[in-house]
């Protein structure tokens, strides 16, 4: 088993897939150049980005952020307003400096390359990474994808590529297989499990809850200092991002659309009754503009569009549904009047159970599954979480988690312009509310339900291979086409 630390990795806006994945990806690139004594030789690289990547590419800021992996950045600790403007320094200096130690000429416009046409066979997020001495022979080829979530896997040059629209043939693509095969067996940990009934059943007969079990596994792989370290300081990230977004100066998201950002405004009006982010944890009264409602609207507004606007957030699962999560999670910390630093860490550990069921045995890639894979994959996580600090049985947190998928399937991804706006942001506010109702749903009764979680994460896999490609992050239908057309 991975680590549930990696569903909440601290990265850059606006995508997970398309931004911190790619990034990733090229930074690897060029530290095994580094690793193998190649690095010096390299006169030239050449990025082709297929698929979902090349076709939203531009709105997602992925040519930019690739080409910030190759000068050796990592999402969690690159400078946003780098990324921003590489492409300008990188025009106005026909140089880039690999690996951060190894200047090479660099035409930006001829070395990234959006192939629209194809598609890599084993996911729709792939890229080839090549290297060209002086003599223009290869000294290095890689192909990698990013399955979703920041998470990446190398492939083999020799990957199979089809036409943008076509189906994979049977045994190509990574949907073929029952479940994440870069994951292990969990034999590493004392209490590994693949689904979520075994996950139950786990409890039931340790007498543990959710975020034991999960606290147990994740302290076997490392310290409990580290755990507890990394958790309080994704819980600071998401804090921090909320403020941030609620006070910015900025008044309009970049990429062309023009959207305005509603979060600052939103912030001043409803803080003129009752200012949540300012007291303490105690009810305000209940008025409309004050409303637990109106303020979760505000936290995923607020994280989305930082998002958007590729500033500093917490890829939750993904960048697309990074509001959801932080928006519960604020809710739980400002509107329930017994929340502390402990239920957030259980928030977190529970979450990222759910998180991992959906990692392993689906998606949580918008290229690949839809926004159901993003969405829908946060508002389960979120409604676990929250059903478990709010007293929540194992058998009721489930329940909250099916429930936060079962009304999120089929909901596909068809950005605006490519972007990760419309209807991104707006879907976070939804989606933040419909996990605290799935979990009033799932209190009022004992746990017991028809649907397993198992269930609805084995119809969402199956609800996004059936899913056209032109609704799975390619802006060539749904809202990505009537809105321009219109």
């Amino acid at each position: 088993m991975f680590s549930i630390l990696e569903m909440f990795k601290i990265g850059v806006g606006p995508s997970s897939s398309h931004t911190v994945g790619p990034m990733v990806a090229a930074c690897k690139f060029v530290e095994s150049l580094e690793h193998t004594g190649t690095l010096g030789r390299v006169s030239r690289v050449r990025t082709v980005l297929y698929g979902s990547l090349a076709l939203t590419g531009l709105g997602h800021g992925t040519d930019r952020a690739t080409v910030a992996g190759l000068e050796g950045n990592m999402p969690q600790t690159v400078d946003t307003d780098h990324v921003n403007i590489i492409r300008h320094e990188c025009e106005s200096s026909g140089e880039l400096l690999l690996a951060g130690k190894h200047r090479i000429d660099f035409d930006y416009a001829h070395d990234v390359v959006m192939d629209v046409w194809h598609r890599l066979a084993a996911h729709p997020n792939g890229m080839r990474f090549q290297a060209f001495d002086q003599q223009n022979n290869l000294v290095d080829e890689q192909v990698w994808y990013s399955i979703g979530g920041g998470f990446v896997r190398q492939g083999n040059a020799e990957d199979l590529m089809i036409g943008i629209h076509e189906r994979p043939p049977i045994g190509t693509s990574f949907a073929d297989q029952q479940s994440d095969s870069s994951l292990d067996d969990g034999s590493d940990v004392p209490y590994p499990f693949t689904s979520c009934d075994e996950l139950i059943a786990l409890c039931e007969k340790h007498h543990m809850s959710i975020a034991d079990i999960v606290w147990a596994n994740e302290t076997a792989m490392q310290s409990a200092v580290q755990v507890r370290s990394e958790l309080d300081n994704v819980w600071r990230v998401m804090r921090r991002c909320v403020q941030h977004g609620c006070h910015t100066s900025q008044t309009v998201l970049p990429g062309g659309l023009n959207a305005p950002r509603r979060a600052p405004k939103m912030y001043a009006r409803l803080a003129s009754n009752s200012d949540v982010l300012a007291r303490d944890k105690k009810r305000a009264d209940a008025v409309l503009e004050s409303s637990d409602a109106a303020w979760v609207d505000l936290f995923a507004l607020a994280v989305s569009e930082e998002n958007a606007g590729g500033g500093r957030i917490v890829t939750a699962p993904t960048n697309g549904a990074a509001g959801i999560i932080p928006a519960v999670l604020h809710y739980y910390w400002h509107f329930v009047d017994h929340a502390n630093e402990e239920g957030v860490i259980t928030f977190l550990l529970t979450a990222g159970a759910v998180g991992y069921l959906f990692k392993r045995n689906a998606s949580i890639s918008g290229a690949e599954v839809g926004c159901q894979g993003e969405v829908g994959t946060a508002c389960s996580m979120a409604a676990a979480g929250l059903c478990a600090v709010m007293g929540g049985t194992p058998q009721q947190v489930e329940n909250a988690a099916e429930i936060g998928i079962e009304h999120n399937l089929g909901l596909t991804c068809d950005p605006v312009g490519g972007l990760v706006q419309i209807p991104c942001i707006e879907r976070n506010a939804m989606a933040a509310n419909t996990a605290i109702n799935a979990v009033r749903m799932a209190m009022l009764g004992d746990g017991t339900h028809i649907v397993t979680l198992d269930q609805a994460i084995k119809t969402m896999k199956d609800t996004g291979e059936d899913m056209m490609s032109k609704y799975k992050e390619t802006s060539k239908g749904g809202l990505a086409v009537n809105v321009v057309e219109c």
